[in-house]
């Protein structure tokens, strides 16, 4: 254990690093900038500058880079030396706040979305202090932003961070309301499980259309597929163990909480799951996650494919995205508690949140719209090409009891009975699980399973961020001035839930009776990318 905790972080420029290099007062104002929002001024930078440089130095690291996200889906970085002349024939390794808040890669190859003419070349990087710099391959990495000469955002950070300050705003402008004062910021979290089919490199050499597109174009099904379903958190193999402890290392080195790993359902499939952390963090974690199982694959003579559909007939590959809104006081704003149908707040948030998806249903299909994407929806575990969410059992009925104003006489907590006195007995959740949803309340959290596996979790964000900011802004402004704030509460949300309560659906998405049920519902049907 002791190892684990000492590798863990080590290639980071975390906050305890900066708290044991930096001077107290620049810490402090860093920390502003970081948690509050705070503008970022140029003394700052350069101590900052300066510490991260040694920091590097003393890692045998000769380079940095302003590590960025365009629109290209994956990442860029362009590498830059310390090593700058002295006047005297010598060289001094350097590094100010200048360079460390700004950068100028050419932005002309990048896509712009039709924004620029290609012959417009210049484009700027900036810092983004919310997520730390980490070394990799001896390279110091610096999270940035990236935008046009014009101020135009050219990569998915620039929407996700004005996307994570939208919703801060209205959520807190809600829990005002509520006299939560103590609380300061609302940051979204998410926690993207990855899945990824590894292959024997000598295998993927001798098939072109998998080392061209990542999937397979022709050939015969094999013998065996996955008809038992016996693959799924079957033992698993030394080959691939030995793969996944060298994944977890380089994870675990980068900040990465990665904690756990299964075969999926799939032959030759398989997941990764991380531990929570802020939104912005999460992205930039999963980035480099893809990154890194690629790379440790190929040490073990394997290939790992990230394609969401790479073989016909079996399960694709997902990422799901687990989203939820937490307060810097540790307060999770989805957890319905004991009673959800006498906590207000939790279910202002919760009508937001079924508000916003029905009335974007088509962003947040945008949002994961890829060629390779549409192969899996609707066939082998992932959710169909419809939009809906699944509330489960309790919330279901708490939502009708408060949508007809009529009682409702709550649950109390089961307990599981499994028939062996031996065995332990343990609540049972409020909710089941259901596989076949895009978007499922589980516990105190909505998953959103349509992205693909090789999707930046970006997108998605960016959408329901925005969303559910919009439809939060729209509560906000309704409720402001109210003398009888639980009564306003009451009637928005029973309002809410009337009007959009077609976006809930609690059944087995796969039925073919749910696809004409879901056209007479009005809910769209967006089978393909075009």
């Amino acid at each position: 254990m002791d190892q684990v905790t000492e590798l863990f972080g080590q290639n980071v420029f975390d906050e305890e690093t900066m708290r044991e290099r930096l001077p107290k007062d620049t810490f402090r104002e860093l920390q502003k900038t970081t948690q509050e929002g705070k503008p970022l001024n140029i003394k700052i930078a350069n101590a900052v500058a300066h510490a991260m440089k040694s920091w590097a130095l003393e890692k045998g690291t000769t380079h940095y880079t302003h590590w960025f996200q365009p629109m290209t889906g994956v990442t860029a970085e362009k590498h830059d030396g310390f090593i700058n002349p002295d006047g005297n024939g010598k060289i001094i390794m350097s590094f100010s706040g200048k360079e460390l808040i700004k950068g100028e890669p050419d932005a002309s190859s990048f896509p712009s979305g039709g924004l620029r003419a290609t012959f417009e070349a210049r484009g700027y990087t900036a810092w983004d202090p919310t997520s730390p710099a980490f070394i990799k391959n001896g390279v110091l990495c610096i999270p940035t932003a990236f935008c046009s000469y014009s101020g135009h955002a050219l990569d998915k950070k620039t929407p996700l961070l004005r996307s994570m300050e939208a919703i801060n705003k209205q959520a807190m402008r809600i829990l005002k309301l509520f006299g939560n004062e103590d609380v300061k910021t609302v940051n979204t979290t998410v926690g993207p499980e990855q899945e990824y089919f590894l292959i024997d490199k000598e295998y993927y050499s001798q098939r072109k259309d998998l080392q061209y597109t990542g999937r397979t174009l022709f050939g015969a099904p094999t013998p065996k597929g996955q008809e038992m379903e016996d693959h799924y958190f079957g033992t698993i193999k030394s080959r691939v163990q030995a793969f996944m402890n060298d994944l977890n290392r380089e994870l675990w080195k980068l900040g990465i909480l990665a904690k756990t790993e299964h075969n999926e359902v799939a032959p030759a499939q398989f997941e990764l799951a991380p531990v929570f952390t802020t939104t912005n963090m999460a992205v930039d974690h999963n980035q480099l996650t893809m990154e890194i199982i690629q790379r440790v694959a190929k040490k073990h003579g394997l290939v790992a494919l990230l394609h969401e559909k790479p073989f016909e007939g079996i399960n694709g590959s997902g990422k799901h995205n687990n989203w939820s809104l937490s307060t810097d006081t540790g307060v999770n704003l989805l957890e319905p508690g004991d009673t959800p149908f006498e906590n207000a707040q939790f279910l202002l948030f919760l009508a937001a949140v079924i508000k916003a998806v029905d009335e974007h249903q088509d962003l947040l299909r945008l949002s994961v719209a890829t060629a390779g994407n549409d192969h899996r929806l609707g066939a082998n575990e992932a959710p169909p090409a419809i939009i809906s969410i699944f509330l489960g059992e309790e919330l279901a009925e708490v939502i009708d009891a408060l949508e007809s104003e009529s009682p409702y006489g709550g649950h109390d907590k089961e307990f599981m009975k499994i028939g062996a006195s031996v065995l332990p007995k343990f609540p049972k959740d409020s909710t089941d699980r259901n596989r076949t949803s895009p978007f499922a309340f589980t516990g105190n959290k909505f998953e959103f399973r349509m992205p693909g596996s090789n999707l930046s979790v970006s997108s998605p964000n960016i959408m329901l961020n925005a969303a559910v900011a919009d439809v939060l802004q729209e509560f906000a402004d309704a409720l402001e001035g109210e003398e009888d704030l639980y009564e306003a509460v009451h009637d928005l949300v029973k309002n809410t839930i009337h009007d959009h309560k077609r976006i809930i659906f609690n059944g087995n998405g796969y039925d073919d009776a749910w696809i004409e049920e879901a056209e007479s519902r009005g809910l769209l049907n967006l089978k393909t990318t075009p």
